[in-house]
């Protein structure tokens, strides 16, 4: 392992999440020399792993999907299962000796008081930078930088529907689910037409459930996992780089070449192209079941929830509909506000980081965000190269320090 120079903060750096970003991160200082300190809130790492449901894998190919020193084994396949992906980030921690300490939960990031204000002109660098973390069980962590990688599925979010705190029926959200046993013979409907609404939906039709509908606000783009062998993460890779209204034309081509047109299923070719929708935070539904499912008649394609009354959901073309469950596969929250919401021009109006990877907000160094992003070329994959650039930039900051 390579030693830097000594950083002037004597302090760890701090990475909180122990999820792939927060493992890659800290694997990749450690291996320049720079002590780190993962602050894990559940019981071990890759803790949201551990809980999606039961048929998930990695929408992103094995060979692409390793983070820094270590690649999935082979033996995983190609299209990597939830398990292994457990197994692969637990191995991960333990090859790379990683300092990883659970059951703590940091509540709030503020700047140290010995960090005087004024000190460093906006923007400027520095590795000694230093920060307090507050933390489960009074805990006051001081840190020499500070890494976020609590993850873009964080909270899980289900929108405030008329009716939804009174409504009688089963309402759960999708992270709650695992798998179709609970629900043979069940009427459900699955909110949300994401990659995970659309897999819940064709798991559910595949595993024994009554009848299944999909509840859909706007409508998706859907891209086959691999066509002709070429999978659709390559070509995410390919055309992330180039300008929007050339992909989203591409996107059109490649469409009606390789996707079957869903129209007379309620699941018409979508009016914006891809990459304009991908900018918005929506990627493409990688199909692992859905289409079949949809041309079968096992999923029943329906209009956007409106509203809940009493035992019933009322949909946005005014149909009732009385299901036996609803889940809600609606998304996500990154709830950093009560992390870093006190903290000027960290977090945009959406409450995501301004910055991400090496970059620090301005005028905040030493703060460092990965794993906050919904890349079209794979999320692993970009959290290798996040994690690399970050190492090298706090590693380069203390080598400066050190000079001094």
């Amino acid at each position: 392992m390579v030693t830097t120079p000594q950083q002037r903060s004597s302090h760890p750096v701090y990475v909180i999440g122990g999820g792939p970003g927060g493992l890659a991160v800290a694997a990749s200082l450690r291996e320049r020399g720079v002590r780190v300190v993962v602050l894990e809130k559940s019981d071990a790492v890759g803790a949201s792993w551990r809980t999606h449901y039961d048929r998930l894998r990695l929408h992103t190919t094995r060979r692409l999907s390793g983070l820094p020193g270590l690649r999935i084994p082979r033996s995983f396949g190609r299209w990597v299962a939830r398990a292994d992906v457990v197994r692969y980030l637990e191995k991960y921690a333990e090859k790379h000796e990683l300092e990883v300490v659970t059951g703590v939960e940091v509540f709030r990031i503020e700047r140290a008081a010995a960090e005087s204000a004024g000190a460093e002109s906006a923007g400027a660098e520095s590795a000694g930078a230093e920060w307090v973390l507050h933390a489960t069980g009074g805990r006051r962590l001081v840190a020499g930088a500070v890494v976020v990688a609590t993850g873009y599925n964080h909270t899980p979010y289900v929108p405030e529907w008329p009716g939804r705190d009174s409504y009688e029926g089963e309402l759960s959200h999708a992270r709650a689910y695992r798998s179709p046993g609970p629900y043979a013979g069940k009427d459900v409907l699955v909110v949300g037409v994401g990659n995970t609404g659309a897999e819940i939906a064709a798991d559910l039709a595949e595993g024994g459930a009554g009848r299944v509908r999909l509840a859909v606000r706007t409508v998706p783009h859907i891209v086959r996992r691999t066509t002709l062998g070429w999978p659709a993460q390559r070509s995410g890779i390919l055309i992330r780089r180039l300008p929007a209204g050339l992909v989203d034309r591409l996107g059109a081509l490649l469409a009606r070449f390789a996707t079957p047109d869903l129209t007379a299923y309620g699941l018409p070719r979508p009016d914006t192209g891809l990459a304009t929708r991908q900018r918005e935070g929506a990627i493409p539904v990688q199909d692992v079941g859905l289409i079949d499912a949809v041309r079968s008649g096992k999923v029943e394609v329906v209009a956007a929830v409106a509203a809940f009354e009493g035992g019933e959901v009322l949909l946005a073309d005014g149909t009732r509909i009385a299901p036996d469950a609803v889940i809600a596969a609606t998304g996500y929250r990154r709830a950093l506000e009560p992390l870093l919401g006190h903290l000027d021009g960290v977090l945009d109006e959406r409450g995501l980081p301004v910055v991400h990877g090496a970059r620090c907000p301005r005028g905040v160094p030493g703060l460092y965000f990965t794993g906050f992003t919904n890349p079209i070329s794979g999320m692993f994959r970009e959290l290798a190269m996040d994690a690399e650039k970050i190492a090298r930039r706090i590693a380069r900051s203390g080598r400066r320090a050190g000079r001094g």
